[in-house]
């Protein structure tokens, strides 16, 4: 019954925002990613899910706010049962390990999808990026950091808005990155912003 209502869900969104994706800088693989887009939209995981391909899909596990996600029964069963997300604490307690439950899925060989933002920014703007990004990036480097943007979402459902509007949404997945050898926190993440936004035009950087 779960995998059909994830099935419904991703098919509504397709028809709903089209989830088109474009492949600029990296091929669809089932190796062990984490991909890390900007936010502008509560569409934003399951669009980027949707662009996936199956195969991908299957092996991808998007993370989400505690703090929304969980707070109701119905927000809960749809981000952990239908989407399998792992919810984390935005604004953890004092000597917690907030990236722990994100650790244990790497491990195991899965990929993720993360929102470095940590919140949703206002139309094309994209927010300077928390430091989650960086960690995992030392944590596993090995690992691919694959850059996604997703244009039109804002416009689809903006912040404040409770209705979508029909607008065809594009997903594009750049080049992967590391943390480089002695590349301190600041540096690598204005990389990786940079990164994302280079994908706004539709062109890699």
């Amino acid at each position: 019954m779960t995998a059909l209502v994830r099935r419904f869900l991703i098919v509504l969104v397709r028809l709903l925002v089209g989830a088109r994706s474009e492949w600029q800088g990296c091929k669809p693989d089932t190796i062990r990613r984490i991909y890390f887009a900007n936010h502008s939209s509560h569409f934003d995981t399951i669009a980027v899910m949707a662009a996936l391909p199956w195969p991908v899909r299957r092996l991808t596990h998007p993370v989400a706010a505690r703090d929304y996600w969980g707070k109701t029964k119905l927000r809960r069963f749809i981000a952990e049962t239908v989407l399998r997300a792992v919810l984390i604490d935005r604004k953890p307690e004092p000597g917690s390990e907030p990236l722990a439950p994100i650790e244990r899925l790497l491990e195991t060989g899965r990929s993720i999808l993360i929102f470095p933002e940590g919140t949703r920014a206002e139309g094309d703007e994209v927010a300077e990026f928390r430091s989650g990004l960086f960690r995992l990036g030392q944590r596993f480097p090995d690992v691919e950091l694959v850059p996604v943007y997703l244009d039109n979402l804002q416009r689809i459902l903006p912040k404040g808005s409770m209705l979508p509007v029909p607008i065809t949404c594009t997903a594009r997945f750049g080049a992967s990155l590391h943390v480089e050898e002695g590349e301190d926190k600041a540096a690598f993440l204005r990389r990786a912003r940079a990164a994302v936004l280079a994908l706004h035009d539709g062109v890699a950087a």
